[in-house]
């Protein structure tokens, strides 16, 4: 019985390790850094911040005093908007996937279409002028405003309430940014 359980058990395990591998996210930019051999732990955030736990491998990037502030101003906005933590998650999580927290101007050949900003927005797609996309407040305010109108946002994982605001051609690439982005709003939310 103990060799039948235990082959019962090991056979789970194996199921959700591979399940895992095939499901992960990719990620999209080179220049992130998975985090290396270390757990993550969400037990602290769990339930408010990460509800559903990260889901893949996890990228992080040192983040300088621009990239800090674009941080602090995105909790701002979602503090102004009445919203709670999560969607500062969300927010910071989609801009660490679409800038890496840096307001992004026209950058010529290498610009995405007209996107511009924190968030990769396009006023030919009617989020904005360049002025008030390149502006954090109001780039994180239309976004969130975005995010309002997705039916249950706070109940999916995070990967899947971007992807329905941003459109991403590169949709399962936010959920490597939560972790970052939990710490990131648990460190700065009360300060």
């Amino acid at each position: 019985m103990n060799t039948m359980l235990r082959k019962s058990v090991l056979g789970i395990a194996g199921l959700a390790f591979t399940g895992g591998v095939f499901a992960g996210p990719i990620a999209a930019h080179a220049d992130a850094r998975p985090v290396e051999g270390k757990p993550v732990a969400v037990a602290v955030q769990g339930d408010k911040l990460i509800p559903h736990g990260v889901q893949g491998a996890q990228s992080k990037i040192d983040l300088n005093d621009e990239q800090l502030a674009n941080a602090k101003a995105i909790i701002a906005a979602t503090k102004k908007a009445g919203l709670p933590e999560r969607a500062a998650v969300i927010s910071i999580a989609t801009s660490l996937q679409e800038s890496k927290l840096e307001n992004l101007g026209h950058l010529g050949d290498r610009n995405d279409h007209d996107s511009l900003g924190l968030f990769q927005q396009r006023p030919s797609s009617g989020w904005g002028t360049p002025e008030q996309i390149t502006n954090p407040e109001y780039s994180t305010l239309a976004f969130l405003k975005g995010l309002k109108q997705v039916d249950g946002w706070q109940d999916m994982p995070l990967t899947e309430a971007a992807q329905t605001v941003q459109v991403s051609a590169y949709p399962d690439a936010y959920a490597q940014w939560e972790q970052q982005a939990a710490d990131i709003v648990a460190h700065n939310w009360n300060s």
